[in-house]
């Protein structure tokens, strides 16, 4: 599964280049889906494909479309193993950081289709738009953002998926170093054929 330039993702008419004004975007990657059928949204997929249940890494509600492979599935439990031991996963105190939800302007609040702060899997949801959904995570390694975004063209459907990641101490840089070649060479391709498995099932002709 390639992944994009920043620039090609910054000219995405998107909420998130300004929302998230300050943040590092760590990196972009996408999947095309078949054209099966003209105007479906995001939240079109998202619903269609949400069972509402968390599995044991409570990745299946994280929008269900990110559906671990077991091979990952296997990866994130020795991360979880290793997390629990080290204590990485256990939240900062509160006035160590911040909510991206707090960013919120009141015409981001109108939009949004789920409340802010609604927990989704692992993550909590900052944002969801018809398009566009942003979602946090928070941890003793770092404070991330997922952003996910689906466009439409004449031909497919680009699936786009956001990795923003803000330092939260000395460690982050290091741990991020750390999990990047994993990260990029099997967790994130896995996931995005997961995407386009689903989006095939929910809208394909077959």
């Amino acid at each position: 599964m390639p992944q994009v330039s920043t620039q090609e993702f910054e000219r995405l008419p998107l909420r998130v280049h300004t929302f998230l004004e300050g943040v590092p975007l760590h990196d972009v990657w996408f999947v095309d889906l078949p054209h099966w059928r003209a105007g479906v949204t995001l939240d079109d997929f998202l619903q269609r494909t949400s069972d509402g249940k968390l599995d044991r890494c409570g990745c299946s509600r994280s929008s269900s479309l990110l559906t671990p492979s077991p091979l990952v599935r296997v990866l994130l439990e020795i991360r979880f193993f290793v997390g629990r031991f080290f204590g990485w996963d256990d939240e900062p105190p509160a006035t160590g950081w911040k909510s991206l939800a707090t960013r919120l302007t009141d015409t981001d609040r109108s939009r949004s289709l789920t409340v802010a702060g609604t927990q989704d899997g692992l993550f909590r949801v900052v944002y969801r738009f018809e398009n566009e959904q942003l979602v946090e995570l928070i941890n003793r390694t770092a404070h991330a953002a997922a952003l996910s975004a689906l466009v439409e063209t004449a031909t497919v459907y680009r699936f786009y998926l956001g990795v923003y990641v803000h330092s939260v101490s000395r460690f982050t840089p290091f741990y991020m170093a750390l999990i990047d070649p994993i990260r990029k060479l099997i967790v994130y391709p896995s996931l995005l054929r997961s995407v386009r498995a689903r989006w095939n099932q929910a809208f394909g002709t077959a």
